[in-house]
């Protein structure tokens, strides 16, 4: 379910997925096939995960990531989950061939 909302999405964010809502900053980003897609990533991801074990690994991969690139926005899109939206969002067929818990495909032990 898509729910419009200017004050949940951080700034510099167009979308947030809380299962099993899509926050959207506006209500023209409905429109916007790939944002869709991305978030809808996002929902399958946190249901593969029963949602609440979705946050602490994403919390927990984001704190790593932090301190691995001391820098929030290189954190926040090497974290596997948003690896794996990032890569297949413009890929509209995604979750239909998506294979479960499909998130481990972008866990990088070693980065260069």
């Amino acid at each position: 379910m898509i729910l419009i909302s200017k004050y949940l999405v951080p700034n510099g964010y167009t979308g947030l997925t809380i299962f099993p809502f899509v926050f959207l900053k506006s209500k023209h980003l409905e429109k916007h096939t790939v944002l869709i897609n991305h978030e809808s990533i996002h929902l399958k991801q946190q249901s593969e995960l029963f949602v609440i074990p979705f946050y602490l690994v994403y919390a927990i991969e984001f704190l790593i990531r932090l301190f691995q690139y001391k820098n929030w926005d290189l954190a926040y899109r090497n974290i596997s989950f948003e690896r794996e939206a990032y890569a297949n969002e413009f890929n509209l067929d995604y979750l239909k061939h998506r294979p479960f818990w499909g998130f481990l495909k972008y866990i990088r032990v070693n980065d260069v």
